[in-house]
């Protein structure tokens, strides 16, 4: 084969590295430019902050500094129950926590309507203990250490606090077991080489005594296997009364039929009349579904909104928040150091280290205005939400925002991902200020959005007795010149998470 040349004419589009590094700083969010800047700082000596040794939020994440706490517990006083004695030593730390399923019953912690979703003062705490549930949710104690601390003063054997131990660190967010009392004891015996009949039921009786233990701890209802189980624990604690008892069989057999609203069979299967039932169920909507959330990290439910947006006597202005912006700079020691080597003496290390801390700096302050430009674009064609709420919503996509701009949709998409706007009426992810289009009788479009917000309006002021189907809701908005299918409906109704008519049916 004879060898030739050839001339070709193309174009194709080269990613140098600065715009790589400017593509990946718009789609992060807050706190991964927050772990990014801070990379960057450790490994730059060109960069600093503008003012040292000031407080910024790109110093010290919170994760990190309750990182730093580490738990430590004794274990010693009375009135340990009887439990078989003989067990191998038992060592939590080397068990980990798993996912564990949500429905129970067919029921779901998060939308389980006959129980509260807030913890609830009413429920009841264990004696000595004076804090508020709500006060928990503040504190920076973790739900193991605070179950740890528990044990401190009480006078178990090493074999009962070493049980307990491993059961602590079985329980998954909500305070849950993550796995079965026999899950665990056949891991254990396997990690510890336990055999025998005789040693395994020892282990399977400490594990026992251990989770007797651990469920009479604060707060009630930790260590439960289900929603029912978790709910039982707590009517325990209530002072007697006939509608306990009934409480107590339904949330042990009839969960399902509460949550289903199903009035008749539960009648029926009790044998307790309506009153009574209704009784019942005040007592389960006083308990805590999920025990262990006041203990959740509340840094992890704060959003830190990128762009603030505020009412004038002139309309509506847009700012960018500037406890967000790093306030970045070049070391002018260590530039003027690096322009000082010139010729044989140039080390071309720092000369590259030089020109990454600048592109940086601009790639940051450019992540910012683009931001601050879409978000403008945004407040401008939905100026009615800032004034009407959710109802007032356009139809908005994101090829408008980008021919506008001048930007790529791609573009406009990674800065509506993970960033969020402060509004009068709340703050919101930039990505719910668009929503596709729907026909109306008039001839116009009505935004998604503002559809969502009008089936939450007909819901919230819905007979309780009588809750509206989607069927009904469909045939409100068309009343209202907007044509929406029954399926539509229903998507959106599960998006706002509302449950079916049935559901939502009080009893």
């Amino acid at each position: 084969m004879k060898p030739s040349l050839q001339v070709r004419l193309s174009q194709h589009l080269a990613l140098t590295p600065q715009l790589q590094q400017s593509i990946r700083l718009l789609q992060l969010s807050t706190l991964e430019l927050h772990q990014e800047v801070g990379q960057m700082l450790d490994q730059n000596p060109f960069l600093e902050m503008e003012e040292e040794g000031a407080a910024t939020p790109f110093e010290t994440p919170p994760e990190r500094q309750a990182a730093d706490r580490v738990a430590d517990s004794t274990a010693d006083a009375p009135d340990a129950p009887d439990a078989a004695e003989g067990a191998s030593e038992l060592r939590a730390e080397e068990f980990g926590t798993t996912e564990r399923d949500d429905w129970e019953n067919g029921t779901e912690k998060d939308d389980f309507d006959g129980i509260r979703e807030t913890p609830s003062s009413a429920a009841p705490t264990g004696e000595g203990d004076d804090m508020d549930p709500h006060e928990r949710r503040g504190s920076s104690t973790s739900l193991q250490d605070h179950l740890r601390s528990q044990l401190v003063g009480m006078r178990l054997s090493a074999e009962d606090h070493a049980a307990i131990e491993v059961l602590i660190e079985s329980l998954d967010g909500d305070g849950y077991l993550a796995d079965t009392l026999a899950d665990i004891a056949e891991r254990l015996a396997a990690m510890l080489g336990i055999e025998g009949e005789e040693a395994r039921e020892s282990l399977d009786e400490r594990l026992r005594c251990g989770l007797r233990w651990l469920q009479s701890l604060d707060p009630l209802g930790i260590g439960a296997s289900s929603l029912g189980e978790c709910l039982a624990l707590q009517i325990r604690a209530t002072p007697k009364c006939a509608a306990r008892q009934v409480a107590l069989r339904i949330c042990e057999q009839y969960l399902e039929l509460l949550a289903k609203r199903d009035m008749k069979r539960l009648t029926a299967l009790t044998g307790a009349d309506e009153d009574m039932v209704r009784q019942a169920q005040e007592l389960i909507r006083a308990c805590e579904p999920k025990p262990g959330r006041p203990f959740s990290p509340a840094e992890g439910n704060i959003i830190v909104p990128d762009v603030i947006v505020r009412k004038t006597g002139r309309g509506v202005s847009v700012t960018l928040n500037p406890d967000v912006m790093p306030k970045l700079r070049i070391n002018d020691i260590y530039a003027q150091a690096a322009r000082g080597l010139r010729g044989a003496s140039a080390n071309p290390g720092m000369s590259s280290r030089l020109q990454e801390a600048r592109w940086f700096v601009k790639n940051i302050q450019q992540r910012f205005d683009t931001i601050l430009r879409v978000s403008k674009a945004i407040v401008e064609r939905q100026k009615g939400f800032f004034t009407h709420g959710a109802i007032a919503m356009k139809p908005l996509v994101l090829r408008e925002i980008a021919d506008e701009l001048g930007l790529h949709e791609s573009t406009i998409s990674r800065v509506t991902t993970a960033k969020y706007m402060a509004t009068p009426q709340g703050t919101f992810e930039l990505k719910y200020f668009f929503g596709s289009s729907l026909n109306t009788d008039a001839g116009g479009n009505a935004s998604s959005t503002a559809v969502r917000a009008l089936i939450q309006q007909f819901v919230t002021a819905e007979d309780n007795a009588k809750p509206l189907s989607d069927n009904q809701i469909s045939s409100m908005l068309e009343e209202q010149g907007i044509q929406v299918a029954r399926r539509t409906v229903a998507k959106y109704r599960e998006a706002l998470k509302i449950a079916p008519a049935g559901l939502r049916k009080a009893i």
